[in-house]
């Protein structure tokens, strides 16, 4: 294990390596599968959907980067079309959802907490309000220079449908991802 300081700009950045290629068009590609068939539609176009666990687990492996541009490869790959307000939006969820190394939390060296959790859901909730209560309405203005009615119709569906995902199902992934990755390391508790 690991146990260097490391800096800000390389916890927002993560390790880029062939690993975190390969994991990013892997939970890419799953999530924009996920988006499509795993769902269940809840407003227009907006779906309570298992593929939010795919941006936890990318976050919790390769960083907040990973998982915010895993996010919009995946929004392209998806089915939907090219809907880049909605796809900066996920960007920035994803990258709230992978800022656990910025405050402890070390997935892949088997370090996640409760204290880490309750961090996790307050940037969950935060993220997913900033990324389609603010970020996507600003950008479809922007984009599409269309009328918000439905946005908000949405925006708010995807709020409450993720943030529910994120926090009731990402949190005992990441707890299982942590423990897993801790007997990998031979950690105790004491470490």
């Amino acid at each position: 294990m690991s146990k260097e300081k490391r800096s800000v700009k390389s916890l927002l950045l993560g390790t880029w390596n062939t690993k975190t290629i390969v994991g990013i068009a892997i939970g890419a590609a799953l999530f924009g599968v996920l988006m499509v068939f795993g769902g269940i539609r809840v407003a227009t176009n907006t779906s309570l959907t298992s593929a939010m666990v795919v941006v936890v687990v990318v976050g919790a492996l390769f960083g907040p980067l990973a998982a915010g541009l895993g996010n919009v490869i995946a929004d392209l790959i998806s089915g939907y079309g090219f809907w880049f307000d909605w796809s900066i939006g996920n960007a920035v969820l994803g990258f709230f959802v992978g800022l656990l190394p910025l405050y402890g939390a070390r997935i892949e060296e088997g370090i996640f907490q409760v204290k880490h959790a309750i961090i996790y859901t307050i940037l969950c909730i935060l993220g997913n309000a900033l990324a389609f209560g603010i970020v996507t309405p600003i950008f479809t203005v922007l984009f599409f220079s269309s009328e918000l009615t439905i946005t908000w119709i949405q925006a708010f569906s995807a709020i409450i449908s993720n943030a529910s995902i994120l926090v009731i199902i990402g949190i005992p992934v990441l707890f299982l991802l942590a423990k897993r990755n801790a007997r990998a390391t031979n950690l105790s508790k004491e470490d």
